[in-house]
């Protein structure tokens, strides 16, 4: 089995969705999480999992870096 990479999601808000989405020909969602504000998950890419999504409001720490996600109620103006 090879090294797949993990990222590090922390939720700012309640109810933040984590969603795996498969490999293959059709792209599926496979799994779900919810987090409430304060969690983290640490998650793994793997032979199943090709992609994630994540809404609300959220920091994803990945190998590349840190990048924030948005909840609903974040607008800019």
């Amino acid at each position: 089995m090879t090294q797949s990479d993990y990222i590090v999601i922390k939720a700012k808000e309640d109810g933040v969705n984590v969603i795996g989405l498969t490999r293959g020909d059709d792209t599926k969602f496979h799994h779900t999480e919810k987090l409430d504000r304060g969690e983290v998950m640490v998650a793994q890419f793997t032979e199943h999992t090709s992609a994630m999504k994540i809404r609300g409001d959220a920091e994803i720490h990945t190998a590349n870096g840190v990048v924030s996600s948005e909840g609903k109620n974040n607008k800019e103006i």
